[in-house]
């Protein structure tokens, strides 16, 4: 079954853009773009599993860290840069984000928002981070947790003004906005953002 935030990132790719997944997993979101929007896409995965099931799915994705090897892309060889659910697990998110909007000028990730309600709450009433279901907050993957106004304030420090943001709540996404930050970062589970090189 497709996630319904990848559906979200696919309608914001125009159709036979050249696509810069970066931490492509499975590959599930690189074969949506390739059948819905018809891309030339290329991937990025840290994992040797991750980059074994892009390539049994016929994907073009290497194996490497963000961290260290979006250097090897040309400036602008692509239309969009897309990071899924993978900004605030590598140690250098500033770093990656420049990178990314050196190879496209479009640029969108999407990341779970620290600074939803419920989190908040839970870090004031229990006075521990918040942490999945299961383990606790040392199973984590984040570990630069951040809420949507700290991603978009880094953004804008960077040159990237916010095209378009949605808020992603389980199985729901909403309407991407081009403003209403203040209270997507309230209310948000998760959050994606269109970002464009200035």
């Amino acid at each position: 079954m497709t996630r319904a935030d990848h559906l979200a990132i696919a309608s914001r790719v125009p159709e036979r853009a050249r696509v810069l997944d970066v931490g492509s997993g499975d590959g599930s979101l690189l074969a949506l773009l390739k059948e819905t929007r018809g891309v030339d896409a290329r991937g990025l995965e840290l994992t040797g599993e991750g980059v074994a099931a892009c390539l049994a799915r016929g994907l073009p994705v290497i194996q490497g860290d963000a961290d260290e090897d979006l250097e090897i892309f040309p400036d602008d060889r692509f239309d969009v840069a897309i990071m899924s659910k993978a900004i605030q697990e590598i140690r250098r998110p500033q770093h990656v984000l420049q990178e990314l909007s050196r190879v496209a000028p479009d640029v969108i990730i999407s990341f779970r928002n620290y600074g939803q309600w419920r989190r908040r709450l839970s870090l004031l009433v229990s006075g521990r981070m918040p942490a999945p279901r299961q383990g606790g907050w040392h199973d984590a993957e984040a570990l630069h947790p951040s809420t949507a106004a700290d991603m978009a304030d880094l953004a804008e420090s960077l040159g990237l003004k916010l095209e378009a943001a949605a808020a992603v709540s389980g199985p729901r996404v909403g309407t991407f906005r081009a403003g209403g930050l203040t209270r997507l970062n309230w209310a948000a589970e998760d959050v994606i953002l269109h970002l464009r090189r200035a």
